[in-house]
């Protein structure tokens, strides 16, 4: 059997992702996948935490989000679209499954991998968005509707973007009223917001009703979801309905804090990821 090999990046189709895979080589393999308006660096405290666990993190920022896989129009950001690029990558990682973690629309995306990929992922931890049907479900048994305004908003043409582009400190008051941390804040106001990745981001917001009822199926593999009780945007009925659609071994994980969990509760995120590996089939975890 050969020795497995760092990804530095992969393609799906036209589209070129650079790929940061960390840890060490020999430990169970974690996909870590990050929301809006984020990148990739959002899961570095977590990341870190992980390593020390014993696991090999592999990170990527996703479609829109890439500077080399930034297609254009909202058909390309529907979520099996999305999905396919994970799928790549997780096929590039080898013969064995890997465990799959996202979180905001990482998370919605780490559903549809799970659910049209199950003999590829050992485990699902999805952080923050529950369950589509759930989330669906959680529309009209709680405030979510009120909650889910903002996404309307974001669904309009280019509107979106020119505002926050116009106005980037407003954007960051907006995100410091959600909780995000003022480092966090400064950072996607500097970093993503004038990198070009808006429109891409945005992109998935206004695809979102462009969905494949396979990508919204139960899920069949080992799943551990987590919310916070400060979360402004995702209600605790969705989090609540989340088991449901699971038909595997499934834990509902409360923190308290924002919406922000990774950047907010890094350590404690990452014990609960390691905990949810070392439940799946043939993990081959390090002792803790």
């Amino acid at each position: 059997m050969s020795e497995p090999t760092r990804i530095a990046n992969f393609r799906n189709g036209r589209l070129l992702f650079d790929v940061s895979d960390e840890g060490p080589m020999d430990g169970p393999i974690v996909v870590l996948l990050h929301g809006f308006p984020q990148n990739h660096h959002s899961w570095d405290m977590v990341r870190a935490e992980l390593h020390l666990r014993g696991h090999r993190t592999v990170a990527f920022d996703q479609r829109g989000y890439a500077p080399r896989a930034r297609p254009r129009g909202r058909f390309a950001y529907r979520v099996g679209a999305l999905a396919s690029d994970v799928s790549v990558l997780i096929d590039m990682l080898g013969p064995r499954p890997v465990s799959v973690v996202g979180h905001d629309w990482g998370a919605l995306v780490a559903w549809a991998v799970a659910a049209t990929r199950p003999n590829s992922v050992a485990s699902l931890t999805t952080v923050s968005v529950p369950h589509p049907q759930a989330f669906l479900c959680s529309m009209v048994t709680s405030d979510q509707g009120k909650r889910a305004v903002y996404m309307a908003i974001f669904a309009l043409p280019w509107l979106p973007e020119r505002w926050i582009r116009s106005n980037p400190s407003a954007f960051g008051k907006v995100l410091r009223r959600t909780g995000m941390s003022p480092s966090e804040v400064e950072r996607v106001v500097t970093e993503v917001v004038p990198s070009g990745a808006l429109t891409g981001g945005i992109n998935w917001y206004r695809a979102m009703m462009i969905a494949s009822p396979r990508t919204s199926a139960a899920v069949l593999v080992p799943t551990t979801h987590v919310w916070s009780t400060g979360d402004t945007s995702l209600a605790r009925s969705g989090a609540e309905l989340t088991g449901r659609y699971v038909r595997a071994d499934y834990r509902l994980e409360i923190l308290d804090g924002s919406h922000w969990i990774p950047d907010e509760h890094p350590r404690a995120l990452a014990a609960l990821i390691a905990a949810r590996v070392r439940t799946a089939p043939d993990s081959h975890c390090p002792p803790q």
